[in-house]
């Protein structure tokens, strides 16, 4: 078992994110890197490798979903676990999400322990 994950969180409202960075900050064996919009978050995922991704959708120069399809072209991180976090509940943007190939897909406003529990769940962290 790794005793240390990285977590990429790519999210352009400085607030959210912060909120973001807050709830995994509870899990000691996470290390956070932070990314203000999706092209931010392509240019730290070739500098580094992460073991997870937590995107927002809606951000300027590059959106969540298009992230999410680089994401999954990319032969180093082409399996790495991507959840969502979207202010965008409808069903469609579900679906659209996980067809390009997010793992998980959590609707703002969120509780941290739900996000936490995601993230546990998605690197098999059985603390």
């Amino acid at each position: 078992m790794n005793s240390e994950y990285s977590c990429l969180v790519v999210e352009d409202s400085p607030m959210m994110r912060q909120l973001i960075v807050l709830a995994l900050s509870r899990m000691k064996t996470i290390r956070v890197t932070e990314a203000d919009d999706g092209v931010d978050g392509l240019r730290k995922l070739a500098a580094a490798k992460f073991d997870i991704v937590l995107t927002d959708i809606n951000m300027p120069v590059m959106d969540g979903l298009k992230l999410v399809k680089r994401i999954r072209s990319d032969p180093m991180h082409k399996d790495t676990p991507i959840i969502v976090i979207s202010t965008e509940g409808g069903r469609e943007d579900m679906n659209r999400a996980m067809q390009l190939g997010a793992n998980a897909y959590i609707t703002k406003p969120f509780q941290a322990p739900q996000v936490i529990a995601k993230v546990k769940e998605l690197l098999k962290i059985d603390t």
